[in-house]
């Protein structure tokens, strides 16, 4: 898999860079940022992978998360990558915010014409998790995830379904129920068809519900000013399942915050450090 540099910056005395590459899972150019902390100039280093929401690229979460600093300091390594296929010309996949292009869902899409594209749950767990282990300092034996909004959807999913590959998992604002809300409804139909029973799997309250567990506490922070807390996140549902469960999570409302990466910024010290002690103690 070759990978080409689009470019690289040093950061807090590590390097942020952005890189792109032909995928082969989505069979078309993708891009992805790293940050590397300065440790790993000496030893790979445990590695967190980040998943943004609807709308973004590659470039938000490293130009508006503020997140490297605390990296650096904690000796972690942040994968960021795109949120969706680019440059496939589907038919509509630029008509809304919510589907196609930057609306990805981290499903592997079962529908027409979106199958042959939309497949980045396997991108990430598959073929991007095998590019930073070839290409980047980071170990594979030391792997978290997080996410925000639609990409804490993501992330809870597939810490649920590869709880031996993700030592811990958390999200900002994180659509937990799919499957009941707007947002996935209209995502799910497009991308996996008609029939609800297969979209449990993409659904982390129905994979709670289900018997899928994670090991670690799952951290969720959620800002009460959100305007799509009611409509679209209702963090609640995740919550009753995992007591239901047995499952460990904190849930974090917090007053006055919205959905943007403002709200990102300010608590984004606290998920890294929720990182670096689960992934320390293995």
């Amino acid at each position: 898999m070759a990978l080409e540099t689009v470019a690289e910056n040093a950061c807090f005395g590590g390097t942020q860079g952005v890189y792109k590459h032909t995928s082969q899972e989505l069979d078309c150019e993708m891009r992805f940022a790293v940050f590397a902390p300065p440790q790993a100039v000496h030893a790979p280093c445990p590695v967190v992978f980040w998943l943004s929401g609807l709308t973004c690229t590659e470039e938000n979460f490293i130009v508006k998360a503020g997140a490297q600093r605390a990296a650096a300091e904690l000796g972690l390594v942040i994968v960021a990558p795109d949120t969706s296929p680019r440059g496939v010309h589907l038919p509509g996949e630029d008509d809304s915010y919510d589907f196609g292009a930057g609306a990805g869902f981290y499903v592997d899409a079962t529908e027409a014409p979106w199958s042959q594209h939309y497949r980045m749950y396997s991108y990430v767990i598959g073929e991007l998790s095998a590019l930073i282990f070839k290409h980047f300092p980071a170990r594979a034996d030391r792997q978290a995830i997080m996410g925000h909004s639609m990409g804490g959807h993501g992330a809870l999913t597939i810490a649920l379904k590869n709880p031996d590959t993700f030592a811990s998992v958390s999200a900002f604002a994180p659509i937990v129920a799919p499957m009941q809300v707007p947002w996935g409804e209209k995502a799910f139909s497009g991308y996996l068809g008609s029939d609800r029973a297969t979209w449990a799997d993409y659904d982390a309250t129905a994979l709670i519900q289900a018997g899928r567990r994670h090991p670690g506490t799952i951290l969720i922070d959620q800002g009460l000013a959100d305007n799509f807390l009611a409509e679209q996140l209702q963090p609640k549902l995740f919550v009753d399942a995992c007591a239901a469960a047995g499952q460990a999570v904190e849930l974090r409302m917090q007053p006055d915050y919205d959905h943007s990466y403002f709200f990102i910024a300010t608590f984004i010290e606290d998920h890294l450090r929720h990182h670096a002690a689960a992934l320390a103690g293995l």
